[in-house]
């Protein structure tokens, strides 16, 4: 496709294989890349497994770096980045909430899916669920299946979580949970109800890095399931709190949230640091400039 179109820029987006095998064919070809999501580091290279690395490698070729934040534009500019390839934008995951959840208001129909749980779990708080990184395959996704099963004893909450297709996540969760009351298992959501599943939570618990700036969007605290985060800078405004995977912790974090109200709102008002919708312009902008 590169060699039929011959394309002045290829853009890539966050630190997949694809992105990073996109990347790699446009350089092979000599063709500009711009990097959206650029400059996210966890520092280790096992933590996000095999993201960090896949982030690191786009970098080294990108022309253009659209960094979500200034933490993120600092992290490539120790890198040696040029500066003046370097661009604080905004990420465009916020953009497509804020899209997506005004197209919801007028066609509410697009995320109804979740309409029969919605009924069944009326008057309880809902605490929304994903899970799916690697390196929390084996005892981690263990004990985040313990925290889910031991928060769900408290009467007044109920655990919709999407499941991952993936052995490791699918077989450890549905083995320890399946027919636990207040735990809804369902297949993975699109991504208008998704954000309806956002809306309607009253916290999350994930490993995603998406959710760690998508929540807080819409005023709900995570506790990321993970011992490191690319994301930094949610944990530093307070929308974001690292917990790891053992089970002790998660549940003791999510009962501070569910029973003192102060805590909550410190989370739940923080200012989140990672756009405010209009990324996709700046972008558009910056590559018809350059």
């Amino acid at each position: 496709m590169l060699d039929e179109e011959q394309p002045d820029w290829v853009v890539v987006q966050g630190d997949t294989a694809t992105a990073m095998s996109g990347a790699l064919a446009a350089y092979y070809r000599k063709i500009l890349v711009a990097h959206v999501e650029a400059g996210l580091r966890s520092g280790n290279i096992h933590h996000p497994w095999p993201e960090e690395v896949n982030r690191k490698i786009i970098g080294s070729m990108a022309a253009l770096h659209f960094a979500p934040t200034d933490t993120a534009a600092a992290a490539l500019l120790r890198e040696n980045v040029d500066p003046a390839a370097v661009h604080v934008t905004g990420n465009t995951v916020i953009d497509a909430l804020h899209w997506i959840t005004a197209k919801i208001e007028k066609q509410p129909e697009l995320a109804s899916d979740l309409a029969p749980l919605e009924a069944r779990f009326a008057g309880k708080r809902i605490i929304g669920v994903t899970s799916h990184r690697r390196e929390n395959f084996g005892g981690g996704m263990e004990g985040i299946a313990e925290a889910i099963r031991q928060l769900a004893s408290r009467g007044d909450v109920a655990m919709i979580f999407p499941v991952h297709l993936n052995p490791n996540v699918h077989k450890v969760m549905y083995e320890a949970l399946a027919g636990v009351d207040n735990v809804a298992l369902i297949e993975p959501l699109d991504y208008p109800n998704f954000a309806r599943l956002l809306d309607i939570c009253t916290l999350m618990l994930a490993d995603s890095g998406g959710v760690q700036e998508e929540a807080p969007a819409l005023g709900k605290p995570v506790l990321v399931m993970r011992e490191t985060t690319e994301r930094p800078e949610g944990v530093e405004a307070g929308t974001a709190k690292l917990v790891g995977t053992d089970a002790d912790l998660i549940v003791a974090e999510a009962n501070q949230l569910l029973d003192d109200q102060q805590a909550y709102d410190e989370m739940a008002r923080a200012h989140n640091p990672f756009g405010d919708g209009k990324t996709a312009s700046r972008i558009l902008e910056l590559l018809a400039l350059d």
